[in-house]
């Protein structure tokens, strides 16, 4: 059970890709699409990425694309390389070390432009929605 409670994001991407082919409505498009952003953001299992006093990254488990791992130093160090952007190369190598980081932030940046087409697309357009 603890695996499935881990990985829970990844079956609320999908239950949102089938919610979008299936026309569901569109609260229950924006809920999937803002549980899916948080959990990528906020609650998927990750390598920290910070960066270590020696230059390298540091390699220890964390949770969430924009937390670090259990050392207080790293827990913020990420979302300040964000809000700082010292180097553009050095804040994409600390957020996005493996394959595992790009997909989560692929599936976090997807859900928040599906909330976005969920909610703003219809009240603009005037095709009633949300």
């Amino acid at each position: 059970m603890r695996g499935l409670w881990t990985y829970w994001g990844y079956l609320a991407a999908a239950a949102l890709v089938v919610a979008w082919t299936s026309r569901a409505a569109a609260v229950v498009i924006a809920v999937l699409s803002l549980a899916v952003a948080a959990y990528a953001s906020f609650q998927a299992p990750v390598w920290c990425g910070a960066v270590n006093r020696d230059g390298t990254y540091c390699r220890r488990n964390a949770t969430g694309l924009l937390m670090g791992c259990g050392l207080r130093q790293h827990r913020w160090q990420k979302m300040k390389m964000i809000v700082l952007r010292q180097k553009t190369g050095d804040v994409s190598r600390a957020l996005f070390p493996t394959a595992r980081e790009k997909f989560q932030a692929f599936i976090a940046v997807g859900s928040l432009a599906s909330a976005v087409a969920t909610v703003v697309v219809p009240v603009v357009t005037g095709s009633g929605g949300a």
